[in-house]
């Protein structure tokens, strides 16, 4: 949810776009359409957020899938604020200048995690280059309250790349996430127009520390395509999220959140998606999802349960050999 009313202006929440001209996106074929979010337990989930002031990226990035997760109690909480000081062409999070961090912040969402009795959560956040750490110390206190708060619950981080600073990565990984996820997001070719603030290789880079410093930490990594990127080039990226020990990849359409947002290339078809699907098996991830409406955290937690069965099978038919 958006707290701040002024970022509910275009010209507020995207100052650094409203100079682009408007680029229509076009009608949405019917595989990407879903019903508007409703129900009861999408009422309760919506009251929680709500009551302990918290930020979800369901909402700020208007993900399609909202409805359905809600309606399962499932919501990726997005910590350090609501505006993020970078600009990528992509996103439909706030961008600007934010507010001072929340140290309470945490807590409410071990307490949130508690009450909505999650098995597995998610923990994304906007980024924070103004921060010394980029926000890394809120992440690990963040990781800190759910445990205490539920320790039951598997849980899920999705940072960003605290601006290549292992020391900081090395923080977060010390704090045992049970899934480390950082996304490419694109190809690197598209990344100075798409994503102008980071680096591919940085990226990578980060992912690669993560096996480097624990092994069996699970890796994530995720991937939009329909910004112009061709089926081999992604294919490429694949060869390198495996090269850098990453476990699973999770692939989705691209959905222009406004005419002034990157343009969007073309609607990739399901077929396609299946295609994808088969290529990053044969490339050895132990886990896929490629959809037209995947993203990064839908499904989070019965992913990560098929994840951990994909390791243990991998293991056993090791020891067997």
């Amino acid at each position: 949810m958006t707290y701040n009313p002024e970022l509910l202006k275009k010209e507020k929440r995207h100052p650094e776009k409203q100079k682009n001209p408007d680029r229509p996106a076009g009608r949405k074929p019917e595989w990407i359409r879903v019903p508007a979010p409703q129900g009861q337990v999408y009422a309760e989930t919506k009251d929680i957020v709500r009551k302990h002031k918290l930020t979800t990226v369901c909402e700020e990035a208007g993900c399609p899938n909202i409805g359905e997760c809600w309606q399962q109690k499932h919501a990726t909480f997005m910590i350090m604020g609501e505006v993020c000081t970078r600009a990528c062409a992509f996103c439909n999070v706030a961008t600007g200048r934010p507010d001072e961090l929340d140290k309470l912040e945490p807590l409410r969402i071990g307490v949130a995690v508690m009450q909505m009795g999650l098995k597995h959560v998610v923990v994304t956040s906007v980024d924070r280059d103004d921060l010394e750490d980029c926000g890394a110390d809120h992440f690990v206190k963040t990781i800190q309250a759910i445990r205490m708060k539920s320790p039951d619950t598997t849980v899920e981080i999705l940072p960003g790349d605290f601006k290549g600073n292992l020391n900081n990565v090395d923080a977060v990984i010390a704090a045992r996430p049970d899934v480390f996820n950082h996304n490419l997001e694109t190809v690197p070719r598209l990344y100075p127009s798409i994503r102008p603030g980071a680096r591919y290789f940085r990226s990578l880079r980060l992912l690669e520390r993560v096996k480097e410093r624990d092994p069996t930490m699970f890796t994530k990594s995720g991937l939009m395509v329909g910004l112009g990127e061709t089926k081999e080039e992604v294919g490429q990226v694949m060869d390198d999220m495996r090269a850098a020990g990453i476990d699973f990849i999770t692939i989705g359409q691209y959905l222009q959140p406004t005419p002034k947002h990157a343009q969007l290339d073309r609607f990739w078809t399901p077929d396609e998606f299946k295609g994808l699907e088969r290529m990053a098996k044969a490339k050895g991830f132990l886990m896929v999802s490629a959809t037209p409406l995947t993203r990064s955290s839908h499904h989070a937690g019965d992913d990560f349960a098929k994840l951990k069965s994909a390791r243990e099978a991998k293991l056993a038919k090791m020891a067997a050999e």
